[in-house]
């Protein structure tokens, strides 16, 4: 393989001065110090913390909630990319839902992965991601909503569909040549109904829970009084011991100076055919928002603790509890995947969309060329791409 087409992640350094890299390497040296020092430090406070966080009572056996049947599962996620050409966006959105590993008594729900997808040609406008993204999480929502599995479990925090909302709210109505746009408004209603299907959790046969993969929330190293560099998730991963979990708490939520909480989504500007249920379902989901509670849970000596966050009605309910667990135990049977095995292949489908669009823009181009009476080359002007935007 020669340098010109050797990939570019086996020779990180080849574009980079050499005084830069040495610079960067010398300053990594520090930084190193740094986290050994940390690292050394909860090796040492271990005992003491664990100590604390067994004897706030914050702390139980997967046991002691007793061993329902296996749950079907399944796992859900999305992504979207914006290819910005010379004179067009070249937009894409997709969310996929994809069956775990099936209960040796249990068939099979779905032959193949299930998906949703959006593709336009948008105008040049700097709105066009904000509302792409929520049209690609709504979608994700409605595929978990309507999942007919007992387990669903989807890649991010419960808080996250209500912030993408909102922005896309503040924006779409302004951007209605854009046909992503169009799209959110004509189903707002329909992903906030999704929504609250998932914050309620009200069926006592389903079951979803929201694994964020990274958080800023700290519910537990508040109660507990840790310092504000000790990372929930961090500390559990070393302080729990496999088969373990927290007692579910309720989530953190954005507050005022009066102590109210802050979530909002502004649908006063939807159309008028909307506005009312759209307003309804906002409350609604507000309410239900509160009510959301989070736990860690470690299935395996493997793997890093787990946040998951589930609706209050499955958090109160021993039986419900259980089933998520067992849920979440039995996707995380190998050492080669540190998150639940249909989480895996969701955020592998997802990603793949962002790698594949060049390919999907050189169709285009091509389709566009065999059509085109003028000069080819003014094709390949118009659809060359000079930067792409991608997100999860």
């Amino acid at each position: 393989m020669t340098a010109s087409n050797r990939p570019a992640d086996h020779t990180p350094f080849a574009d980079l001065p050499a005084a830069l890299v040495e610079e960067v390497l010398e300053k990594t040296a520090e930084v190193a110090d740094g986290l050994l020092a940390s690292f050394q430090q909860v090796k040492a406070d271990r005992q003491s913390l664990r100590n604390q966080l067994t004897n706030s009572g914050l702390v139980m056996g997967e046991s002691s909630l007793g061993y329902p049947p296996l749950p079907t599962t399944c796992a859900t996620d999305g992504s979207y990319a914006i290819e910005r050409l010379l004179t067009t966006d070249l937009a894409a959105a997709a969310a996929v839902a994809v069956e775990g590993l099936t209960p040796p008594s249990e068939k099979r729900h779905w032959a193949l992965p299930h998906h949703k997808t959006f593709v336009a040609a948008e105008p040049h406008l700097e709105d066009t991601a904000t509302v792409l993204r929520a049209v690609m999480l709504g979608e994700e929502l409605r595929l978990a909503a309507n999942a007919p599995h007992d387990l669903v479990m989807m890649d991010g925090t419960l808080t996250l569909p209500i912030i993408y909302f909102n922005q896309a709210l503040n924006t779409a109505p302004d951007a209605k040549q854009l046909r992503c746009a169009e799209e959110f408004l004509g189903h707002c209603s329909e992903y906030l109904e999704a929504y609250l299907v998932l914050l309620r959790s009200e069926r006592s046969d389903k079951h979803y829970a929201a694994l964020p993969k990274y958080s800023t929330r700290r519910e537990i190293g508040r109660k507990l009084g840790w310092p504000p560099m000790y990372d929930d998730r961090g500390m559990l991963t070393i302080l729990l011991d496999p088969g373990e979990l927290t007692t579910p708490l309720q989530l953190e939520h954005p507050r005022d100076s009066k102590g109210d909480v802050t979530w909002h989504l502004n649908t006063g500007r939807l159309p008028v055919d909307a506005k009312k249920e759209a307003t309804d379902l906002s409350g609604e989901i507000i309410s239900a928002l509160e009510a959301v509670c989070v736990f860690y849970y470690k299935p395996h000596s493997w793997l890093p603790a787990l946040r998951v966050e589930v609706a209050g009605s499955v958090a109160s309910n021993t039986q419900r509890l259980a089933t998520v667990i067992q849920g979440l135990k039995h996707q995380t049977a190998t050492p080669s995947m540190l998150e639940p095995y249909p989480l895996y292949l969701a955020d592998r489908t997802a990603k793949a969309l962002a790698r594949a669009f060049p390919a999907f823009r050189q169709v285009t181009t091509q389709r566009v060329s065999e059509q085109y009476k003028g000069d080819i080359g003014e094709v390949f002007f118009a659809m060359h791409g000079y930067r792409s935007e991608t997100g999860r």
